[in-house]
């Protein structure tokens, strides 16, 4: 396989062999972190090469849930030795839809294993999911997530990024925008830090 990078959500989404059209949640627990790990050393043996696991956006927890998010990342890539997506937009979704602390999370996170930034566009859920954010990467990355990616970058550092989206896509000049706007934000730390050196 010649991909730049290879990767993979905290997710799943089969039983059987029916395959389910959405990235669901896992429960986050010690036995989950046994089964996700064996897994991914599986996929690397396979490639023969490093992949990078990337957190999701979710809309519901298991109640047997008793680790953190952040820290079943942080253990998966202490055992296998993979690296991280760190998804800036699913971050913000989740800690909005379960009342997470998104700067906490950032800070748990393993710096040195993240690969690469995600950011996207999200959206109100309504009907019976009203007050849940959807991941959604039909529209402009919200202000909200650009200044958390800001936050990132403090703490973790640079890294190559990607504008995720999928559906209702605007012009190239709009999409060039964005592009210009995560480097503008980029730029910024950078000359920040520079200067506290």
């Amino acid at each position: 396989m010649n991909g730049a990078l290879v990767s993979e959500h905290l997710a799943w989404g089969r039983i059987g062999a029916t395959a389910l059209p959405d990235l669901l949640p896992l429960p986050l627990t010690r036995e989950s972190i046994d089964i996700f790990c064996m897994n991914v050393d599986r996929v690397q043996t396979a490639l023969k090469r490093t992949i990078l696991v990337e957190n999701p956006s979710t809309y519901l927890q298991f109640a047997s849930s008793d680790i953190p998010e952040p820290e079943f990342l942080a253990a998966v890539t202490r055992r296998t030795g993979c690296g991280l997506i760190c998804d800036i937009n699913n971050i913000f979704v989740s800690a909005h839809n379960h009342g997470w602390d998104a700067l906490d999370y950032l800070q748990t996170l393993p710096a040195a294993a993240i690969g690469e930034y995600h950011v996207a566009g999200h959206c109100p859920a309504t009907g019976a999911a009203a007050g849940l954010l959807l991941d959604t990467h039909d529209r402009p990355v919200d202000s909200a997530v650009w200044a958390l990616f800001e936050t990132a970058l403090q703490i973790i550092g640079p890294r190559p990024v990607l504008i995720e989206r999928d559906a209702d896509l605007p012009s190239l000049e709009a999409l060039l925008a964005e592009a210009a706007m995560g480097q503008k934000i980029m730029d910024q730390v950078s000359r920040r830090d520079a200067n506290a050196a």
